[in-house]
């Protein structure tokens, strides 16, 4: 498996991975799949690029060079490094693809500064909440409304380097 951040050429292949992530898990991201999917080329090729703030890392199958997941890293507005946009292909979960992609957004968190990593999941969901605890993030007594579901409430954790 290969991880690496994506450039300006690879916008085709993240707006697939994007929007089939938005298909896969709806209530889990931000935006919704209808709202990506209006996204115009030129919208796709500055996400790929991060010109917009937004460094978005894809991982590879070794074999098949095909891009099995992609994870996202954004610095808010209150100069919070948050990981978003975390998502792997049904097949390739249960493997190490999530953990690497996650640790590559907090190197590279690490490499720009910050000594934390925050982000928002549904505690309903067991399944990633558990994973982001064994990668040594912790909930924090904060909830908001998700941006593209108002009616679904999320909770940050935080990672601490």
């Amino acid at each position: 498996m290969k991880i690496r951040p994506t450039t300006e050429a690879d916008w085709e292949t993240l707006k697939a991975i994007r929007l089939a992530a938005l298909l896969d898990a709806p209530t889990a991201f931000g935006v919704s799949h209808a709202s990506a999917a209006a996204y115009t080329d030129a919208q796709w090729q500055e996400r790929a690029s991060g010109r917009n703030g937004t460094e978005f890392l894809l991982a590879f199958d070794a074999e098949t060079g095909n891009a099995i997941g992609m994870a996202a890293r954004a610095v808010s507005a209150q100069q919070e490094c948050n990981l978003i946009g975390m998502w792997v292909q049904p097949a390739y979960r249960g493997t190490p693809a999530a953990a690497a992609l996650v640790q590559a957004v907090q190197a590279g968190a690490v490499a720009d500064g910050h000594q934390r990593v925050v982000l928002d999941v549904s505690p309903e969901n067991a399944r990633a909440s558990a994973f982001y605890r064994k990668l040594g993030f912790a909930f924090l007594p904060v909830w908001e409304p998700l941006a593209s579901f108002p009616e679904i409430t999320v909770q940050k954790m935080e990672w601490l380097a």
